[in-house]
């Protein structure tokens, strides 16, 4: 059978599973039991297919994933992260634009926490957009920020997604995770800057406002004491990797007990919040493990099947520039986000990108970093981006979807051209893993 028919087969069965409102973990599964019945010898392809997954789900890299996801629900259910929303609030002065530009310093501060970008976006609207609709914002400065800067947390680590899209496509997790810091702190500088002139050229938008009564001790003094000591996590994650005395998964599971530490230390670690996070991270673990087997095990009938072999030697012999090879696939990557999640994303193109990649010989890294900017892209992209209906859902009543799209556009803009930036500088992405590796 043509390569061409096999891919046809394989996709077109997992859509129509989907289509049907099948789970996509579900969906994966049912596609690659067809395919391996079809294309790997029947019972025996289907056995096979079990003992791979198993051993996929052995690997210890994938550690961190509830290691992360694990620190993101403390953080949220203790409320540690909304008292330091609270208290950077405080620290801010008197600026155009002042809650907005609180969504998105303490949105970067807690993806740097959590690595849950649905928990970030959730934990900011429901905490700052009340206080934002009070005091006279409107929606177009108020919830964009807020959708913007939640996509953030799939870049900083800790990142779950980064974890996941490294074991799917074997780029180094360690050097991933670092790789993304500094995309993710031009995005966050350009969208400060972003709020910071439209409120000052249209103060109408933003009402500037001051809490009566503090004096500077006041304002610094909460920063201090919710701010200051969540850094440690940030560090004792990322610090450990750059210093070199930690794996990620080690350095994952040093967070999570930093989390704990620190969670006990406030006071707010109580048994109930503490089993809720827990079984959210199972919840979360689980499906993503399974997600994992569906992508390895798809990819694998892929490569038996020679699809994904002969789909690369006709990229490659298109006499296409590598450069519109790549645009071609963040193009298809931004279109698919607009009508499904960032994990099916992942497990449909990666272990067909893969080889084409390396092939052309881009540094796996970098197109990781790409990978994960253009998928906070699409979680923010109409109709479907995600995230667009989790800020729906946090926002008051009123709010409509045009609103929230209207709002968060311009944001979109501005990380797309911070993608074109990756893209026409490299280095900016290699920058921190090749000191750190030297």
């Amino acid at each position: 059978m043509e390569w061409y028919y096999v891919l046809a087969i394989l996709v077109g069965t997992l859509l129509f599973f989907m289509l049907l409102g099948l789970p996509v973990v579900f969906a994966f599964f049912a596609a690659n039991i067809i395919g391996a019945m079809l294309f790997m010898g029947g019972e025996k392809g289907v056995a096979q297919l079990i003992r791979n997954a198993v051993v996929a789900t052995q690997n210890f890299s994938l550690l961190p994933i509830p290691l992360f996801i694990l620190m993101g629900e403390i953080m949220f259910h203790t409320g540690v992260a909304a008292r330091a929303i609270d208290a950077v609030d405080k620290l801010i002065a008197r600026v155009p634009g002042r809650l907005s530009l609180v969504a998105i310093v303490g949105g970067t501060l807690f993806s740097s926490l959590s690595g849950s970008t649905i928990a970030n976006t959730a934990m900011l609207g429901s905490t700052l957009l009340p206080e934002m609709y009070k005091r006279g914002y409107k929606p177009e400065i108020a919830i964009g920020p807020i959708v913007a800067v939640g996509g953030i947390a799939m870049l900083i680590p800790p990142s779950a997604l980064a974890v996941l899209l490294g074991s799917v496509a074997r780029i180094p997790i360690s050097d991933l995770l670092l790789a993304s810091i500094l995309p993710a702190l031009i995005l966050a500088f350009l969208f400060y800057v972003y709020v910071t002139i439209r409120c000052w050229l249209n103060p109408s938008i933003a009402p500037s406002y001051d809490i009566a009564g503090m004096t500077w001790w006041q304002r610094i003094k909460p920063f201090l004491i919710y701010v200051l000591p969540l850094m440690s996590i940030f560090l004792v994650v990322v610090g450990s990797i750059v210093a070199g005395i930690a794996t990620p998964t080690e350095s994952a599971a040093l967070g999570t007990v930093a989390c704990l530490i620190i969670a006990a230390a406030y006071r707010s670690l109580r048994w109930h919040n503490f089993i809720t996070s827990v079984r959210q991270t199972v919840r979360f673990s689980v499906m993503t493990l399974f997600i994992i087997c569906g992508s390895i095990t798809f990819s694998q009938i892929l490569a038996f099947s020679g699809a994904s072999a002969e789909l690369s030697s006709v990229i490659l012999n298109s006499e296409l520039a590598p450069l519109f090879i790549l645009l071609g696939m963040l193009a298809i990557l931004m279109i698919l986000g607009c009508f499904m999640d960032q994990v099916s994303m992942i497990m449909i193109t990666m272990p067909l990108y893969m080889p084409v990649i390396e092939q052309i010989g881009y540094n796996v890294v970098w197109f990781g970093v790409l990978t994960l900017m253009v998928m906070e892209i699409s979680l923010a992209t109409p109709p479907f981006g995600l995230l667009l209906f989790v800020a729906k859902g946090a926002a008051p009543a009123d709010t409509t979807m045009r609103q929230v799209i209207t709002s968060v556009l311009p944001f979109v803009f501005i990380a797309m051209l911070v993608v074109a930036l990756l893209i026409a500088i490299p280095q900016l992405t290699l920058i921190v893993p090749e000191l750190i590796n030297n």
